[in-house]
């Protein structure tokens, strides 16, 4: 599959998804929950997040035991976790920044891949190793919905998913830009939820995520 191909992929992945929660775990027990309590909310993708030790374990585990939920390999920062995520099972690949051998690494990984990037010239590098779907990280920091304005013109071709700093009350703002596929965040799953176990409240604002997804989509 040629890197066109796989980021067509990644647009559709991204798409369908609309929303992807930022899911960072701390025990197998955790991340099944978490993942059980964002699908029942309407929510059927997630970047679990690579910051902890559990998380590699955890995400070849939900690809067996969820196989209804599609699992992106979060905060991907090694040619390493790169292919140990993919071992793993994951759907497809996020990163938080993407450093030259990186990108020459994910531009030849064989699954999906969501490459992240802060500035023009950054997405300009990518879009010229063939990336067309990149993440926009931290979004917020780093100029928001007017960043995102600025960018549609001279960077027509390049579609979008905004991570950090989006909340549940400026993540339609954020789905309406016209090269936004997809938008990431972690209100949906808050540490404090994830340690009391509170997984209704998780379900709950996942099925508030969704319904603002349908709505932006129309």
């Amino acid at each position: 599959m040629t890197i066109e191909a796989r980021q067509q992929k990644a647009e559709q992945l991204l798409r369908a998804a609309g929303i992807l929660p930022v899911v960072t775990v701390h025990t197998l027990d955790e991340a099944r929950k978490v993942s059980e309590a964002l699908l029942k909310g309407g929510l059927p993708a997630i970047e679990l997040t690579l910051r902890t030790p559990v998380a590699m374990e955890a995400l070849a585990m939900l690809k067996k035991e969820l196989p209804d939920i599609v699992i992106g390999a979060g905060t991907v920062l090694t040619t390493k976790q790169i292919e140990q995520s993919i071992a793993a099972g994951a759907d497809f690949l996020v990163t938080p920044g993407t450093p030259a051998d990186m990108a020459d690494a994910l531009a030849k990984a064989p699954i999906p891949v969501v490459p992240g990037a802060a500035t023009p010239t950054e997405l300009l590098s990518l879009m010229a190793r063939g990336f067309r779907v990149c993440k926009l990280f931290p979004a917020s920091a780093v100029g928001g919905l007017s960043m995102l304005k600025g960018l549609a013109g001279p960077l027509s071709d390049l579609k979008i998913c905004p991570t950090g700093g989006i909340t549940e009350d400026n993540a339609a703002d954020y789905l309406s830009q016209p090269n936004v596929v997809c938008i990431g965040g972690s209100w949906m799953v808050p540490k404090a939820w994830l340690d009391a176990g509170d997984w209704d409240k998780v379900t709950e604002s996942s099925a508030k995520a969704a319904a603002i997804v349908k709505k932006a989509r129309g």
